[in-house]
């Protein structure tokens, strides 16, 4: 019997989530809970875009006296 040397090998943690990733094998409860991480995720992206924008007008404010 052949021994497979990468049997042993640790496999990478799958992504939480890929875009255009296959979703026709997740179930109902996998899809919420993909939902819910994707929405928290925006969440996150707005909260440091609406910091950035505050940061640039701070700036530009102090530039343009």
């Amino acid at each position: 019997m052949a021994v497979n040397p990468f049997d042993d090998m640790p496999r990478p943690a799958p992504k939480a989530h890929e875009l255009g990733q296959d979703l026709s094998a997740l179930s109902l409860h996998e899809l919420d809970e993909r939902i819910a991480l994707l929405k928290a995720e925006i969440d996150r992206l707005e909260a440091a875009r609406t910091a950035k924008e505050a940061s640039r007008r701070a700036a530009d404010g102090a530039f343009n006296l």
